[in-house]
Order: structure tokens, then C-alpha cells, then sequence
């Protein structure tokens, strides 16, 4: 679960439940274009279980089982202090294994290996998407909306949407404070893998993996073939590979299921002004200017001129704004940490970037963030105005 002259994928997201009958999928794929993909993809693999899993099943596992009920031995075992020393880290969506491997995982991840214990040892699961405004982040010249899942031990499925508050033993990922009364909607296991896959997709091709974007993306429609996003993720990876023709079509189909979808609707403009067809696209964008006159990173973009300009009081003024939108995104922080080192302010600056450090989503960009940090404190002055200063 990152809109301007490039692209929009959605990251851990779910359709709503109300969509009509899933679409049929064959025709949308187009096999011959793409290379063979570089790896395994098989929803097999997402819950599978290693034999360093089952060893850790039957030796630190073991004497909480004998002390303690199923759930809190579990909840114990993985994310006691002194067990695994799970470390958040969206660098890429694991599944279980290499979840548990790695001792790090973004929230899909850590869901998907906690999943998988809990199914060794007979506990039900119930898999829950967060409800409320989407996270944005960029990568690899794309925007991706992110959004946050968790998982709840020995519940069964039961309504669709629950009260965060009144579902027991919930495993999430952010501090309690950060969901506490939130909305949560339960989604299934296909629906999960199937997020996975998209997460997958999009990761490949911020990477400039494009073929084997295609295949993740191809598996999550046909894991779950009402899980919308993986059609936009698709019609993207069209755009992106120059099949223009597949791209509209695959992006009209979900327009039509959801004419809201802003996502959706900003990249068929650009297909269609790709495709020379400008009266189209720019009645398309005129709807989209309706629906969100400031599209996610609006005020990002706009900073960034203003600092390219060395502008920096209204640099500072757009990042403000998008902080506003935006609390803990780290990027916004740490170009407003940026705009204060020019204009002189040095704590104001330390301030902003450890926020950013803090509320970095991966190990390189938290080691970058520290480093950066440590150079300010003692010279506190600009560098440079591309990032790294």
C-alpha cells in the first residue's frame, strides 16, 4: 500500500465489497509481450512454512505452549523483546519465510508470517485492512498509496467491518495510540495474497522489473479477481511497456466499475494523451481537478521548484502543507529539514530530519537520514539543494 506526468499504483488495497460480479480476466492479459519471469511466483509460497520455522516452532515455541493459551504464546514467541527482534522494513513485501529470514518485514509481511505460525499451531485468523486516508509514497518516478493491514487471533469472520476497539488479541504494526478507534473492514486470505502479489508487482516495477511486474500482477487478478488494484497495477505496467491499447482497456474496465477511482482515472489520461487523443485526456483531467483539486504530493512538487529556485521560505511554506496532509511521511519531513537548513534555521532543521529518521521505512533510509543528521549538527548550513545536503 505514492500523480503527475507518471504513474499511480495502489499498495495494499482492497475493492469494495459492494463491486459488481469480477470481471473477466483472460482477456486483459497479454502473455506473448512479456518475458518469462525471473523467479517463482505461486501463492503457494506466501504462507509456506521453512524448516528454520518449524525448528523455531519446536524449540523457543515450545515451553510458552505448555505455560500459555495458543494466541498469547504465539504473540509471545515472535514479538517478545528477547525472541525474534522484528524490525519494521518496507524495502520489499516478504512472504513468511523470508520474513522470518530476514527478522524484518513491512506490516503485509509481518501479517503474512505471524499468519503462518498461527496456522501451525490450529489458531484462527482473521485478516483486516485499516480503513481511514491512504498513506502516499514515491518510488522509481511512481506515487504508490499505502495502506495499513493487520491481522486478529482466534476470531472468526464474522461482519465485514468491526471496531478496532472490540476485536481481541490484534497483532498491528504501529503503536497502539495510531489505531486505537479506527475502522477496520476484514478481507479474506485470497484477498491477502492477492495484495501480496500486487505489492510484489509494484516493487518490480519501480525497479524496472517489468516483465516480472507483469506476472505478479497477472497472479493477483487471478488470485483475486475483485481486488481492483491489481487492474490498475496492470494498466500501469501496459503504459509502461508501450502497449497503450491494453493499458486503456484494462483502465477503462475498473473505471467503469468504480468512476470514482481518482487513481485510475489520473492514469487513463495519460494513456489517452499518450495516445494523441488530448481532448479526452484533458476532460478526464478536468473530472479528476473536481474530485482532488491537490492530488496527492501537490504541494511536494511545488516545494521542490521553490528550492530549485532557492526559494527557500516558500519551499518551506509547501512542505508545511503537505506535513499538514501528511504527519509522518519521511520524505516531507526531510526536504523540510531541507528548506530550514537554507534558510539558516539549524535546530528547526535537526528537528524535522529526525522525524524524518524516525519515521523512515526502511534500514537505508534511516542509516541516510542519520547520516545526514550528524553532518548537520556541526557545520548547520545547505549543501546542496537535490537531497544531499
Amino acid at each position: 500500500m505514492k500523480i503527475w506526468a507518471v504513474a499511480l499504483i495502489s499498495v495494499m488495497l482492497v475493492a469494495c465489497a459492494t463491486t459488481p460480479g469480477p470481471p473477466r480476466t483472460e482477456r486483459l492479459f497479454r502473455d506473448p509481450l512479456f518475458a518469462a519471469p525471473s523467479e517463482r511466483i505461486s501463492a503457494d509460497d506466501v504462507f509456506a512454512f521453512s524448516d528454520d520455522m518449524k525448528h523455531y516452532l519446536g524449540s523457543q515455541f515450545a515451553n510458552s505452549l505448555r505455560s500459555k493459551d495458543r494466541q498469547r504464546a504465539l504473540i509471545d514467541a515472535l514479538y517478545s523483546r528477547n525472541q525474534l527482534k522484528l524490525v519494521y522494513d518496507a524495502e520489499m513485501t516478504r512472504n513468511a519465510p523470508q520474513t522470518f529470514s530476514a527478522r524484518a518485514g513491512n506490516c503485509l509481511s509481518l501479517v503474512i508470517m505471524t499468519a503462518a505460525f498461527a496456522k501451525q499451531i490450529g489458531v484462527p485468523v482473521r485478516y483486516q485492512m485499516v480503513l481511514g486516508d491512504a498513506v502516499w509514497s514515491r518510488s522509481g518516478g511512481m506515487y504508490f498509496s499505502i495502506s495499513h493491514v493487520n491481522l486478529t487471533l482466534g476470531a472468526e469472520l464474522t461482519g465485514r467491518i468491526v471496531d478496532n476497539q472490540s476485536a481481541p488479541l490484534t497483532i498491528d504494526f504501529l503503536p497502539g495510540e495510531d489505531i486505537r478507534g479506527q475502522r477496520i473492514r476484514v478481507v479474506s486470505e485470497e484477498t491477502i495474497v492477492a495484495m501480496y502479489m500486487n505489492n510484489r508487482a509494484a516493487e518490480s516495477l519501480a525497479e524496472g522489473q517489468i516483465d516480472d511486474a507483469y506476472w505478479w500482477a497477472r497472479a493477483a487478478i487471478k488470485q483475486d479477481p475483485r481486488f481492483m488494484s491489481a487492474y490498475n497495477t496492470l494498466g500501469v505496467i501496459y503504459r509502461r511497456h508501450g502497449n497503450l491499447q491494453e493499458a486503456e482497456q484494462v483502465l477503462s474496465l475498473v473505471l467503469e466499475l468504480e468512476p470514482g477511482n481518482t487513481q485510475v482515472m489520473s492514469n487513463l489520461a495519460l494513456v489517452l494523451n499518450e495516445q494523441g487523443r488530448a481532448a479526452e485526456s484533458a476532460a478526464l483531467a478536468r473530472k479528476l481537478e473536481q474530485l482532488q483539486p491537490y492530488p496527492p504530493f501537490y504541494f511536494f512538487e511545488l516545494g521542490l521548484a521553490a528550492m530549485r529556485n532557492r526559494d527557500y521560505k516558500e519551499a518551506r511554506v509547501q512542505f508545511e502543507k503537505e506535513v499538514e496532509r501528511d504527519a509522518y511521511y519521511h520524505e516531507f519531513r526531510a526536504w523540510l529539514a531541507a528548506a530550514y537548513l537554507g534558510l539558516g534555521e539549524t535546530m528547526q532543521a535537526q528537528t524535522q530530519l529526525a522525524v524524518a529518521m524516525e519515521n523512515s521505512a526502511t534500514r537505508t533510509e534511516r542509516d541516510l537520514y542519520a547520516a545526514k543528521l550528524d553532518r548537520i549538527r556541526p557545520r548547520g548550513r545547505l549543501q546542496s539543494i537535490d537531497g544531499s545536503y
